[in-house]
């Protein structure tokens, strides 16, 4: 019998947020606030936006890990969950997420704007409803679409800053999108067998290896161009288009070696935790990028997408609505 470690409770209910996973969701949450033509955001707005952003991400984790309660238990990874493991009641651990997706709609509504509150719980929706209940015990497309959910958090940021979301903001969840399949399966890669344990038909497990090799190739092609897209439309400047070559031409090369290399070489981890690194590297650049004084082209008139009237725009974001 597998010995369970000795945890408190706050522990436990930290785990059941996903913190690690959380961080890199706050970077492209953060990211974008520097990025609008509204000038630097506020310490408050900054502070308001990543607090109610780890509640609301955090929330979404718990009610995950309450409904994938039972192949969590099959899986080596995920058995010594909270919830599998005995030590935090499920029914609990479900109050535990709706109450922190409800304080943090709360929070985004009255000391962001109403725009980015719909945004983000739209994202814990999306990642609930579409994602978990659905897509991922039915589909090899489950990533794909359901991965989705996990490009909100630009879209939140952006309205968090401008009350509206615009055609740079839809760049800014395309790279996000584009990314996931190749990330994710890269882990699915490693962790094949767990999942066919569990009964989670990820690409693969239905599809086999190869499949799921030359699909995390074609996203990956596709994911490049798009991350240029923000340089092309004049919102980015040279220092980020350069860096996105870069940093792109590495997953590229880590995507072809994890094609021709044979099961068990260890390279999808590796492609894995690059590209974390990768992304969270990304978005840091875009926000670096907007404060060298150089390289920068004027930016086109952007489509405006969605907006609220009633949204409170970014200069008075932290006094409330």
């Amino acid at each position: 019998m597998t010995s369970q470690p000795s945890t408190s409770l706050w522990t436990d209910l930290v785990t059941l947020t996903k913190p690690r996973i959380i961080s890199l969701l706050l970077v492209t949450t953060v990211a974008p606030m520097f990025l609008t033509d509204r000038g630097m955001p506020s310490l408050a707005q900054i502070g308001w936006v990543v607090l109610a952003g780890y509640c609301m991400a955090g929330g979404a984790n718990a009610i995950n890990m309450w409904f994938d309660r039972d192949i969590d238990l099959k899986m080596t990874r995920t058995k010594l969950r909270p919830i599998p493991s005995g030590r935090i009641p499920p029914n609990a651990g479900l109050l535990f997420g709706l109450t922190l997706g409800a304080v943090a709609f709360t929070m985004f509504w009255r000391f962001v704007n109403p725009l980015s509150a719909w945004l983000a719980l739209a994202g814990l929706l999306f990642y609930v409803l579409v994602y978990t209940m659905w897509l991922k015990r039915s589909s090899p497309q489950n990533i794909v679409i359901g991965g989705a959910a996990g490009a909100f958090p630009p879209l939140v940021g952006w309205a968090a800053m401008t009350g509206h979301i615009d055609m740079a903001a839809i760049y800014l969840f395309a790279i996000i999108f584009y990314w996931t399949p190749p990330h994710f399966w890269a882990l699915a890669l490693m962790k094949r067998g767990e999942y066919e344990k569990a009964g989670i038909p990820m690409m693969p497990v239905v599809k086999g290896d190869h499949q799921t090799k030359l699909q995390m190739l074609a996203y990956t092609i596709m994911l490049l161009p798009i991350t240029v897209f923000p340089f092309l439309a004049g919102t980015q400047g040279t220092f980020y288009a350069v860096v996105a070559v870069l940093l792109g031409g590495r997953l590229l090369w880590y995507c072809v070696r994890v094609l021709k290399e044979s099961s068990g070489s260890g390279l999808p981890w590796k492609m894995y935790r690059y590209s974390l690194l990768y992304l969270a590297l990304l978005f840091t650049a875009m926000g670096v990028d907007r404060v060298i004084p150089f390289g920068h082209a004027a930016p086109q008139p952007s489509l405006l997408i969605l907006s609220r009237t009633d949204a409170v725009d970014g200069s008075s974001a932290h006094h409330g609505h």
